[in-house]
């Protein structure tokens, strides 16, 4: 009786050991996938300060050509600059390689857009890793929350006779609640002593008034 349970016990041990050991490379598969984002400098930026959104991508492997569109409420925030970071030879820490040509860089308040369209050209390398897209840079021009909803489509690098493949990727959009701005510590306190000593002279003068018109009657 005694062997049996153990027998049991060292079964179940070992299924567990096994179900564990199955779920460590579906893991490292999630953890891996090639990801774009766009990630805001701050999830609460206050009315009348600026902000940016850089939209990065992570995990890619064999990316020639990227299509990135942001939509924002142009209610809410107004965007001032974009500013790609292409051609790692001439900016670290951005993405693809060699010549860059830039098919359309747009952006537009009016329609609370942006689109960015690049490949490489030629014989460039395919680029693999992680990297920065662009930076864009934004205005609060007014209080309450703005989606910032991200659509890209990612390629690699086509090889003759075939055409480039898009490449399989998730899209991580963001949001802004745009706030407004908290007055200082050290700021109260000056209001607060100015208008503490307003009403001190305020008062000493009304006093002073008052005494007169009583001596007065006497």
């Amino acid at each position: 009786m005694k062997e049996s349970f153990v027998s049991i016990k060292k079964t179940i041990i070992l299924l567990t050991v096994c179900a564990l050991l199955a779920f460590v490379p579906m893991c490292t598969v999630i953890a891996q996938s090639t990801t774009v984002k766009a990630q805001p400098s701050s999830n609460a930026p206050k009315y009348g300060s600026t902000f940016t959104v850089d939209i990065t991508v992570s995990n890619v492997q064999n990316l020639y050509a990227v299509d990135v569109q942001l939509s924002w409420n142009k209610e809410i925030i107004r965007i001032t600059s974009a500013t790609p970071h292409l051609g790692v030879e001439s900016q670290p820490g951005g993405v693809l390689y060699g010549s860059v040509y830039v098919a359309f860089n747009s952006m537009s308040q009016q329609t609370g857009t942006y689109q960015l369209v690049a490949t490489s050209e030629g014989s460039a390398a395919a680029f693999s890793g992680s990297g920065k897209i662009v930076t864009l840079t934004f205005t609060v021009i007014q209080t309450g929350h703005s989606e910032l909803t991200l659509e890209t489509e990612l390629a690699d690098k086509p090889v003759s006779p075939n055409p480039a493949n898009l490449i399989n990727h998730i899209d991580l959009s963001s949001s802004v609640n745009a706030i407004i701005p908290e007055f200082s510590t050290v700021f109260t306190l000056v209001v607060f002593l100015i208008l503490a000593t307003g009403g001190l002279i305020y008062s000493k003068k009304h006093m002073k008034k008052n005494v007169k018109m009583t001596t007065g009657r006497i």
